[in-house]
C-alpha cells in the first residue's frame, strides 16, 4: 500500500468515516490516487465542527425578542462632499483594492457558464464581468492609478472565468492587476454526520460560502500581495449586481472618516419579504447581521411608530473592509451555517441516486459573521434605484429583464440631469428607446456632462462608449 493511501485510511479511521472506501477495490490506480488525495485534503478540525454543529442544531433560528436596528448614516450634501474628498484621496493614493465574489454558475438563469459571463448590456450585450471591469478601468483612468481586482471563483467556474478574461483581453485593464483565486470546497454530511460519495471514487463537495473569502485570501497569500501593493482598504461586492457603484469614493470616504473596520451599504427593502439581511445592535453594543430567515412572517412585516417597516433597511452585500481587520479575522473560525439540500449519492451498489427530497446538510460560512468582531462599523444608506438590481432569476423579479429596465432608468436620469430629453412611454414613464452608457464614457452625470458633444439629443437607441467620448 502506498504511504499516502495508508495515511488517508488512518485519517478516515480517526474521523469515523471508513465507509468512504467501500468501493475502493473497483477503482483503477488513477481513481484510487484521486480519492486518497481528496481524503488527505479533508480538514479534521472543520469536519469535527460540522458534526458538532449538527448535534447542537435547533430546527429553528427564529427569535421571540428582536434586537434594535442599527443606526444608519444618511449624508447631507455637505457631508457627501467631505466623504467624496476623503474617498478620492484613498483612491488617488492607490490604497484601494476591489474584491469581487464570483463563484456562482448561471444555472438559475438558464445559462451555461459562470454567472459573470452572462450578457446583460442592453445594447452592447456586455457581460457582468465586463461592466464591473470597465468601471474599475474608468477609475484607474480618472485617478491615474492601478486598482487590483481580486476575483473569487469556485472549482466549478475558475477555469472558465480565467479563459473569459483572457479571451476579452481583460476588458482593457492590465492583466497584472486582475488576480483570480478559488474559494474552498467543503463536503456535505448526512444528518447523522457521514460523508457522502457522489461517485464510487469521489466525495461530494460544494463551495464553502462567501465567508470562505477569508481562508482563500490567506491560503493564496493575497494579504501579502495587498500589503506589497499598498492596499489598506477593500471594496467588496457580488457579481450579480450590474448597477453597483464599484469602489464608490463617497462610501470609501465614510468608511475612512469613521475609522470603520467593516462598513455596509444598506437600502430600503422592496417589501417585507425581500431576502436581505438586516444590521442590528446586540446588547454589547456591537452589530450583527440578522438574516431574513431568522424572522417570522409577522416579524418581517412589523412596523415602527411611524408606520415604516421595523427592519426597513436591508444589506445587498456591498461592503468596505479594513485590510488589517480582514487579516486578523482570517486567523479565526467563522460560524457554520447549515442548509438541508438534495445531494446526489451512491447507493450500496455504487449507483448514483438523485434524491427527490433533502437528504443531506451543506455547510457555508458567511462574510458578515465577522461584523460583531469589528471595533467600529457603520451602515450607509443608498438609493437602490441607482445601485442595486440583482440578476438572480430567469424571469420575473430580479431577472435580466428587470436589470436592463433599471439600467435604462438610471442612464435616463443621468441624461435628464444633463438637460437631455429622453423619450418615454406615456403609460409607465419608462424610456421609449434603448440606452447604454459605457462606464469608461461616464461613471455618473458629472462625467456625462463633460463628455456629451454640443447639441446632443436622444431620438433612438443610443450607445455612448469610450470610443465616442469627446
Amino acid at each position: 500500500m502506498k504511504k499516502h493511501h495508508k495515511l488517508a485510511q488512518e485519517l478516515l479511521t480517526k474521523l469515523g468515516q471508513e465507509h468512504v472506501l467501500r468501493f475502493v477495490d473497483r477503482l483503477d490506480a488513477a481513481q484510487q490516487d484521486a480519492l486518497f488525495a481528496q481524503i488527505a485534503s479533508l480538514d479534521a478540525h472543520t469536519l469535527s465542527r460540522m458534526r458538532k454543529t449538527l448535534e447542537q442544531r435547533s430546527d429553528t433560528a427564529l427569535h421571540d425578542e428582536l434586537p434594535e436596528p442599527a443606526p444608519v448614516i444618511s449624508l447631507s450634501a455637505a457631508e457627501r462632499i467631505a466623504a467624496l474628498s476623503r474617498g478620492e484621496e484613498l483612491l488617488a493614493a492607490g490604497m484601494v483594492g476591489v474584491v469581487l465574489v464570483a463563484g456562482g454558475q448561471g444555472s438559475r438563469l438558464g445559462f451555461d457558464g459562470p454567472k459573470g459571463v452572462y450578457p446583460v448590456g442592453p445594447l452592447s450585450g456586455a457581460s457582468l464581468f465586463e461592466i464591473h471591469a470597465r468601471k474599475i478601468l474608468a477609475l484607474e483612468n480618472k485617478y491615474r492609478i492601478s486598482i487590483p481586482l481580486y476575483i473569487m471563483t469556485s472549482a466549478a467556474n475558475d477555469a472558465a472565468t480565467r479563459a473569459f478574461f483572457e479571451e476579452h483581453n481583460y476588458f482593457g485593464r492590465d492583466r497584472a492587476n486582475t488576480v483570480f483565486f478559488s474559494q474552498g470546497m467543503w463536503p456535505a454530511l448526512t444528518k447523522d454526520g457521514r460523508l457522502i460519495l457522489d461517485a464510487p471514487g469521489h466525495i461530494f463537495e460544494s463551495p464553502d460560502g462567501h465567508g470562505g473569502l477569508l481562508a482563500a485570501l490567506k491560503k493564496h497569500a493575497l494579504f501579502e500581495d495587498m500589503r506589497q501593493r499598498g492596499v489598506t482598504t477593500l471594496f467588496y461586492f457580488q457579481v450579480d449586481n450590474p448597477l453597483v457603484n464599484v469602489a464608490d469614493p463617497v462610501f470609501l470616504g465614510v468608511h475612512a472618516g469613521n475609522f470603520s473596520e467593516f462598513s455596509i451599504k444598506v437600502c430600503a427593502k422592496r417589501d417585507a419579504d425581500e431576502g436581505l439581511g438586516n444590521v442590528v445592535l446586540q446588547e454589547s453594543g456591537s452589530r450583527r447581521m440578522l438574516e431574513y430567515s431568522e424572522l417570522t412572517v409577522a416579524q418581517k412585516s412589523a412596523c415602527d411608530e411611524s408606520g415604516r417597516l421595523r427592519y426597513y433597511f436591508g444589506s445587498p452585500a456591498i461592503h468596505v473592509f479594513d485590510r488589517v481587520f480582514m487579516e486578523q479575522q482570517a486567523e479565526q473560525d467563522l460560524p457554520l451555517h447549515v442548509a438541508n439540500k438534495k445531494v446526489p449519492y451512491c447507493d450500496e451498489a455504487g449507483r448514483l441516486v438523485q434524491p427527490d427530497t433533502p437528504n443531506a446538510c451543506k455547510f457555508e460560512k458567511f462574510i458578515f459573521d465577522v461584523l460583531p468582531r469589528a471595533q467600529r462599523s457603520v451602515s450607509l444608506e443608498f438609493d437602490r434605484a441607482d445601485e442595486f438590481s440583482p440578476l438572480k432569476n430567469a424571469s420575473g423579479t430580479d431577472s435580466a429583464e428587470t436589470c436592463r429596465r433599471d439600467m435604462l432608468l438610471k442612464w435616463a436620469r443621468w441624461l435628464e440631469e444633463c438637460g437631455i430629453k429622453v423619450p418615454r412611454h406615456d403609460e409607465d414613464g419608462a424610456p421609449a428607446v434603448a440606452l447604454e452608457i459605457d462606464p469608461c464614457y461616464a461613471l455618473g452625470p458629472e462625467d456625462l456632462m463633460a463628455n456629451l458633444p454640443s447639441g446632443f439629443t436622444i431620438s433612438g437607441d443610443t450607445l455612448l462608449s469610450a470610443e465616442t467620448a469627446g
